[in-house]
């Protein structure tokens, strides 16, 4: 996260994930989602995917792209709360981050990435596109600062079931720090148009633990309201309706089939992005299985 430039930031998350995945108890893991198989004898060695030897040792036939492409919207929140963060980076440097990571990797496999910013409105849309600069571009609306006031979780999902038609990949990262009555019917929206979504709902360890240890004075950054609040008197309703409001939002998910996960930002993101793949897996078996 200290690295300033943001491109090259998820290009080297994207690497060491390589690499831990080669050196880690997951080898071979990755080659499940990836658009790879295993080398059988009698496969045509020109669609050698000799690079991915180099890594693994290996040898794997990279499918053929109609077969592959696939279509990622990203939808991320840069609304006033993600501004805050109690490490060296706020939850919207590290939603970014995450965002910025995916895009790297699945536009590095030939995929189509788009990308929606909200806060309270839609801030920023890019259609999914897998062109020359449009990487670039998307990196660079990404690296815009969190403005705006309140979260709106609804006004992105409608959008996207507006514009986009064809089946695609959902992925919403946000600490969905709003009220969440009408998330439930958007993602039903999203989920009937045949698009598989995926929430990756961010909090910072403040908020998850709220280990504060003296009365101090909290602003709340989307409405510019000031309480002075005790902790050691606040801490138990406080973490009641976090655990309340996170517990509604994965009932929800649960009951759409839509893919969850809540982490804290100190987490590492090589990690994320093995949720994403592995979450990519599994929601492919399901799939297959209906089938």
């Amino acid at each position: 996260m200290a690295i300033k430039n943001l491109e090259l930031r998820a290009r080297i998350v994207v690497e060491g994930f390589w690499h831990g995945i080669h050196r880690s108890p997951y080898h071979g893991f990755s080659v499940e989602f990836t658009e790879y198989r295993q080398y059988s004898p009698g496969d045509d060695p020109r669609y050698l995917d000799w690079q991915l030897y180099a890594r693994t040792d290996r040898y794997y036939i990279k499918k053929f792209e109609d077969e592959t492409n696939l279509r990622c919207y990203l939808l991320v929140d840069h609304s006033r709360s993600m501004d805050y963060g109690s490490l060296s980076y706020t939850k919207a440097q590290y939603a970014n981050t995450l965002a910025a990571t995916l895009a790297y990797f699945l536009y590095a496999q030939g995929d189509a990435v788009g990308l929606l910013t909200f806060d309270e409105k839609i801030r920023e849309y890019l259609p999914a596109r897998h062109r020359t600069g449009h990487l670039r571009r998307l990196m660079l609306q990404l690296e815009e600062s969190a403005g705006g006031t309140a979260t709106d979780l609804t006004a992105p999902l409608k959008r996207i079931v507006e514009v986009v038609r064809k089946r695609s990949l959902m992925v919403m990262i946000s600490d969905l720090l709003a009220p969440i009555d009408a998330l439930e019917k958007n993602l039903t929206s999203l989920a009937a148009c045949g698009h598989d979504v995926m929430l990756f709902h961010v909090l910072d360890p403040a908020e998850l633990a709220f280990q504060f240890d003296k009365a101090i004075l909290f602003r709340d950054v989307e409405s510019g309201r000031d309480l002075f609040i005790d902790p050691a008197t606040a801490r138990k309703e406080y973490l009641r309706q976090l655990n309340a409001h996170n517990a509604a939002v994965l009932a929800a998910c649960q009951r759409l089939g839509v893919g969850y996960r809540r982490f804290a930002t100190d987490r590492a993101l090589e990690l994320a992005m093995f949720d994403f793949l592995r979450e990519r897996m599994q929601r492919g078996r399901f799939i297959n299985r209906r089938r």
